[in-house]
């Protein structure tokens, strides 16, 4: 197919030019399993203090351990998918997690909980670079920012979905309940997911006018490494790169905060009650949903246009939000009306999400294109790395001071360093096997 010229008359009508966003499908499908099984936690966290007695700092602790067993299976993930290709690795990953999941409804000790989670991470941790991955094979550069922010909103239409779905589970069935459903649906789409999906080279409803439209914008094909791991190891000798662990490190901070405690923090604070929490709950996650996919949009406008180049219209954009999102977080304990501290969740998700979402895009276009999930997942590794630690310490600053405002102001600082690391280190790209060179 690579030999078949682009036809003009196909790109300025979209005649069969359009298959490569059903993919997306895939991807948002899987995104939206994943989150819901991460976010279960916290639904059925006040019923789990209830009935097995724990903390607020053992629940923070929980999710502490997720965060960190995550990141750490991070460098592995990205290699392995690089190396073995990211349909194999998405679905025996996803049956992983699952698995793993479904087991968190049977056990009931500290102990026990906190294996599950750990192996909940090691499933997980492949999800977001094979889908920076199949995005770098199946989209154009210019279009890769949009379609990040399409696939990664998953994040947080499953935090959205959660409450009101879970919640529901929970009051019928019990908190169990949750995480058996969970798992069953996640084995269940990792089955059909790896016997249906294709490579772009490999589809047969993929037409020669779109796979040359794409492979001519730099995708196409999925590349893969040599078993070799020097390739993989001379990434963290290049200054973009870090400039991407750290910038997510700060980003990673708060939204570990907003994922662990928002539910609790409502509960709290305003003394809501259950039912109420899962409208309450779900509001923020729909706003970031929203706000990444209109950043996203804005950004393939930006570079259609002419008004930036890929790179820098992505870092324009983590610039403002990073600031939003410092702003947002830190004007949260200073009101005491719900309605506008659900705007301010909102619009702090909206602004994180949107961070996300153009981080996983900008790691798609700085990464060599045989290396794509291994950029990814050292910018997710540097954020999971540090930001494991915010839900742990959120939940011992609550414990010892019966109050957020601590943890909500320093997440929204540290939120807003993103944007000294984004703009002032993420400039140049990666190539393959050289020196930096200029975007």
């Amino acid at each position: 197919m690579a030999d078949k010229l682009v036809s003009p008359a196909a790109v300025a009508t979209g005649a069969g030019m359009n298959f490569r966003w059903t993919v997306l499908i895939w991807l948002v499908a899987g995104g939206i399993i994943n989150y819901i099984d991460r976010a279960s936690l916290s639904i059925a966290a006040p019923e789990m203090i209830r009935e097995l007695g724990l903390s607020r700092t053992q629940i923070g602790l929980l999710g502490t351990v997720f965060a960190w067993t995550y990141a750490v299976m991070q460098l592995p993930a990205g290699w392995v998918i690089d190396r073995f290709g990211a349909k194999k690795a998405y679905a025996v990953a996803m049956i992983w997690w699952s698995v793993a999941t479904y087991m968190t409804g049977v056990v009931g000790s500290v102990s026990a909980l906190l294996v599950m989670r750990a192996l909940l991470a090691v499933g997980e941790a492949p999800c977001w670079p094979t889908s920076a991955k199949i995005t770098a094979a199946w989209f154009p550069t210019k279009e890769r920012g949009f379609a990040t922010g399409i696939w990664d909103s998953s994040s947080k239409w499953g935090p959205a979905l959660a409450p009101a779905v879970l919640v529901a589970l929970m009051v019928a069935f019990g908190w169990r309940s949750l995480f058996h459903v969970a798992g069953f649906v996640g084995i269940a789409f990792a089955i059909v997911f790896l016997f249906l999906y294709r490579n772009p080279e490999q589809s047969k409803r993929l037409s020669k006018e779109e796979f040359a439209y794409i492979e001519a914008g730099g995708g196409g094909r999925e590349r893969s490494i040599s078993n070799s791991t020097h390739e993989w190891r001379g990434l963290f000798t290049h200054r973009s790169v870090w400039g991407m662990i750290l910038g997510y490190f700060c980003a990673i901070w708060l939204w570990n905060l907003f994922l662990v405690f928002l539910p609790l923090y409502l509960l709290d604070r305003f003394h809501i009650s259950f039912v109420q929490l899962g409208i309450y709950a779900s509001i923020p996650w729909i706003g970031g949903a929203v706000g990444e996919i209109v950043v996203g949009y804005l950004t393939k406008k930006m570079v259609d246009r002419a008004m930036a180049t890929p790179i820098d219209a992505k870092r324009m954009w983590i610039v403002i939000c990073a600031i939003g999102a410092a702003v947002s977080a830190v004007a949260i304990p200073f009101v005491d009306s719900l309605g506008v501290t659900i705007t301010l969740m909102t619009l702090g998700l909206a602004f994180l999400a949107a961070i996300i979402g153009a981080a996983w895009a900008l790691a798609s276009d700085v990464a060599p294109k045989s290396m794509v999930a291994s950029v990814s997942a050292i910018q997710n590794f540097g954020g999971y790395f540090g930001g494991a630690f915010s839900p742990v310490v959120a939940g011992f600053i609550v414990d010892k001071t019966g109050s957020y405002s601590i943890a909500l102001i320093s997440g929204g600082l540290i939120a807003g360093c993103s944007a000294l690391f984004y703009w002032f280190m993420v400039r140049r790209v990666v190539p393959e096997g050289g020196a930096d060179q200029a975007a």
